[in-house]
């Protein structure tokens, strides 16, 4: 079984970055292609990135399409999430997730382990 351990959020001012961190127990990582969701306030949990299990192909929501970046590091059992350009509408609950499968998917069911997600909070 995965566990995942997330961490890099916190309270920026509008057009500033951070850098989430995913950290990945057990070795099924590589295997696994890594999601990326938010959840704002009054609104259902969405993917905004996702990457497969090499990191070569990408899918961004086209909000954030040219502010962030995902990446993962498989020798460190890490995904990153590089936020870049914040802007208020990006406030939310930011969740890792690992699929079951090593392609990038749309299929919320197919990603089985998630993260405890992190707060990214956006405001003047």
């Amino acid at each position: 079984q995965v566990q995942l351990v997330e961490s890099g959020g916190g309270l920026v001012q509008p057009g500033e970055s951070l850098r989430l961190s995913c950290a990945a127990s057990g070795l099924t990582f590589s295997s696994s292609a890594v999601g990326w969701f938010r959840q704002a306030p009054g609104k259902e949990r969405a993917l905004v990135a996702a990457t497969d299990w090499s990191g070569g192909n990408t899918y961004y929501e086209d909000s954030v399409k040219g502010r962030f970046t995902i990446s993962r590091d498989n020798a460190k059992n890490t995904g990153y999430l590089q936020v870049n350009s914040l802007k208020p509408e990006d406030t939310a609950v930011y969740y890792c997730a690992l699929a079951r499968v090593p392609e990038v998917t749309f299929v919320r069911r197919f990603y089985t382990y998630w993260g405890q997600g992190t707060q990214v909070t956006v405001s003047s």
